[in-house]
């Protein structure tokens, strides 16, 4: 908390500087380090005070924190350069990052309240502020209504506990042995994290707040913010245990259907983005089987599934972006024939459009394989569904690549374009930390925390 508070402090000074964004973006990498070193003293939830502290778990999700709001730096270089509002957006990345940070680092469940809610304003502002199109008001709404139609339950929830039981730290809860036994508590407790990962019917915000945003709000939204519901889901799911053996069904139910639909709904994608945020929400689903039949092998690999599903997603999202600022356009109809027109960029989309449909070696790879060997463990009858989501996950994206970087290219087009250095670094850094083999030690070493 104390290194956050002197960076938030020591970055003053440098926003009176002309190329202050390169000062921030090195800071992050500075602060994404620090806590890459230190990671195994992350052992408990006591090593801050009462209110805030750090374990493994929001230990994983703060690095990304940090790691997705450098590249964001990085990928805007757009916005920045041309001193539009520069120091506002830096403001609000600045402002994200805290709310993300102090959300992850909350024990006392207010407080993580309070976090998790004040995510949403810098994200909100982001969109309606640097977005493409008109429609982004619209989907700013939706992004607003669809978040707090869930979190209003979740605060009467965490009232009800403190007058049940006089405290709402983890720690004493925990502590205690507290559990949850009334439905209405429990619809409450879960519902603003079943919006927040997206379940599915409750995902259409999702690829409104994608396809309206910048490609800071995309990164950020796909790689930390869809993780906040996982997260709290797995801080709470002690003490939903009794009553979540009778509704647990239902979620992992709607969740396997889910997937399979919004899979066959990415086939007939033409935006880009779109077709990206409907992928996310089918990954997601599959996070929200494997956490709820609360398994050792669904708690762990949803968390490995998270961290790379952020990293893989940020980056194709990246990727659209640089297609999207050399044609105009996110449309498949007219981003066709990419191999002719940046040839050098197929080579990342081949490696981050594999790592989407999990394929060896990646962290999403090791996470779905966990989360198959749950889900049938839970129920053997859902090995279907699961079939048809790896096979449709697989076909979108091939579908994807091969429109996008084959063919015939666009008639409108007669040049060639290649990328900046900037933008491979950018990409580099997305796809690098899927194959850091000690990444992966990490998280067998820390996961056994879940058992």
């Amino acid at each position: 908390m104390l290194k956050v508070l002197f960076m938030m402090v020591f970055m003053i000074p440098l926003f009176f500087s002309t190329y202050f964004w390169i000062l921030v973006q090195g800071l992050f990498f500075i602060m994404s380090f620090l806590f890459l070193l230190n990671f195994y003293n992350m052992l408990d939830l006591s090593n801050l005070n009462y209110m805030f502290g750090i374990d493994i778990l929001s230990g994983v999700l703060i690095l990304l924190s940090f790691w997705i709001c450098s590249l964001m730096v990085l990928a805007s270089m757009s916005v920045l350069k041309t001193n539009f509002n520069s120091l506002t957006f830096i403001i609000l990345i600045l402002l994200l990052l805290f709310s993300l940070y102090m959300t992850f680092c909350s024990i006392n469940m207010l407080m993580f309240y309070i976090s998790f809610e004040a995510s949403l304003i810098p994200t909100l502002l982001l969109i309606m502020g640097w977005g493409y199109q008109p429609e982004r008001l619209q989907a700013g709404l939706y992004l607003l209504f669809y978040t707090l139609f869930g979190s209003l339950p979740l605060l009467l929830g965490i009232f009800m506990m403190y007058s049940y039981w006089g405290n709402v730290d983890l720690n004493m809860l925990l502590l205690f042995n507290f559990s949850f036994e009334s439905s209405l508590w429990y619809i409450s407790l879960i519902m603003a994290f079943l919006i927040k990962m997206p379940m599915y019917m409750l995902h259409l915000w999702l690829p409104k707040a994608h396809v309206e945003a910048p490609v800071s709000g995309s990164m950020i939204l796909a790689g930390v913010l869809l993780k906040l519901g996982g997260y709290g889901l797995l801080r709470l799911m002690p003490f939903l245990m009794k009553i979540g053996v009778m509704f647990n069904i239902l979620w992992i139910t709607i969740s396997l259907f889910g997937s399979v639909v919004v899979s066959l709904m990415c086939l007939r994608q033409t935006d880009l983005k779109s077709l990206i945020a409907f992928s996310s929400v089918a990954h997601m689903s599959i996070v929200i089987s494997g956490l709820m039949n609360a398994t050792f092998w669904g708690l762990e690999s949803c968390l490995v599934l998270m961290i790379g599903h952020g990293l893989c997603s940020s980056g194709m999202f990246a990727l659209v972006n640089i297609c999207y600022e050399r044609l105009g356009s996110r449309s498949l109809l007219i981003n066709k024939g990419l191999l002719s027109f940046m040839p050098t960029m197929t080579m990342w989309w081949f490696l981050l459009s594999s790592s989407n449909m999990a394929a060896p070696p990646s962290l999403n790879l090791a996470g779905e394989i966990g989360l198959i060997n749950s889900i049938i463990f839970w129920s053997f009858n859902s090995f279907m569904s699961l079939m048809l989501l790896s096979f449709l996950c697989a076909g979108y994206t091939l579908y994807l690549f091969s429109i996008s970087q084959h063919g015939l290219l666009y008639s409108g087009i007669y040049s060639c374009s290649s990328g900046k250095f900037n933008e491979y670094l950018m990409l580099a850094l997305h796809w690098v930390p899927f194959k850091l083999y000690y990444f992966s030690d990490w998280f067998l070493y820390t996961l056994t925390l879940f058992n």
